[in-house]
């Protein structure tokens, strides 16, 4: 999977960065910036940014390490590029990894969120959770609960969720899974907090399917089965961190697959 990986520096000075505050409650900036390629939109992510000491996060390396395992587990998913890249933001150059998209809408399609979706179409008292499943999207949500899980997704929030509508075509699909950057060790930036980060916590989540805690989401699917094409095995390691060795310590590496596997171990076990 090292394709997804651009390690020679790309000169991206001419994008134009905007800037979204975080809603998480942590320091610092989210950035995204887009540009048009051969008549195609990119978008493109910057992990979290402090205007004092410049790019701080890994949000932007979570979206790749996250996309390669929902390729392992047969999860339809957005793909991302991770790029080595100069950026200029207000007149200073930074060289960091950034992640890159494609848009997943098709030709006449328009998109809504999941939430603004349900207030208009809900029926009175009708949760969440059950207005998906009579929409059609039940395999969906409920891989979407259990990858959340797996990842400790801290921002599964209603506009998180996308619905696709082509009003001449008659058409209405959900999106692909996107945006996981606020997952696992993101929080963590120094070793130190690396090495403290406990991969068995239930962090608080801003999940618009059921509640708070990723844990206690996974109640609504307990009777499901294994809600996954695939499964995931100690020799996928490899496939998930090939080319981010130069981009993540060793230590952060194994706090992360320990997270992923050990979560996943107890979410076979359910």
């Amino acid at each position: 999977m090292k394709n997804q990986v651009i390690n020679e520096t790309q000169d991206l000075t001419y994008l134009k960065w905007s800037h979204i505050r975080s809603s998480s409650g942590t320091a610092g900036t989210f950035l995204k910036s887009e540009s048009v390629i051969d008549g195609r939109k990119k978008y493109y992510k910057l992990s979290n940014f402090d205007p004092v000491n410049g790019v701080i996060g890994h949000e932007s390396v979570n979206e790749i390490i996250v996309d390669r395992l929902l390729t392992v587990l047969g999860v339809e998913h957005l793909s991302y590029e991770l790029i080595h890249a100069d950026i200029e933001i207000e007149g200073n150059v930074y060289n960091t990894y950034i992640c890159a998209s494609e848009d997943f809408k098709e030709r006449g399609e328009s998109k809504i969120a999941l939430d603004d979706y349900y207030r208009t179409n809900a029926k009175k008292g009708e949760s969440h959770y059950d207005f998906c499943v009579r929409c059609g999207w039940q395999e969906y949500i409920d891989r979407m609960i259990a990858v959340d899980y797996l990842i400790l997704n801290r921002d599964r929030h209603g506009a998180n969720i996308e619905v696709l509508r082509n009003a001449r075509a008659h058409t209405l699909r959900i999106a692909p899974l996107f945006d996981h950057g606020l997952s696992l060790l993101y929080s963590c930036i120094t070793e130190e907090e690396v090495r403290a980060f406990d991969v068995l916590e239930d962090g608080r989540c801003q999940n618009f399917i059921g509640g708070y805690s990723c844990y206690e989401n996974l109640e609504l699917i307990k009777d499901r089965g294994n809600v996954f094409k695939n499964s995931l095995c100690l020799s996928d390691r490899h496939a998930i961190f090939d080319g981010l060795e130069t981009i993540l310590s060793n230590t952060r590496m194994d706090k992360i697959w320990s997270m992923i596997y050990e979560r996943y171990q107890i979410y076979e076990n359910l």
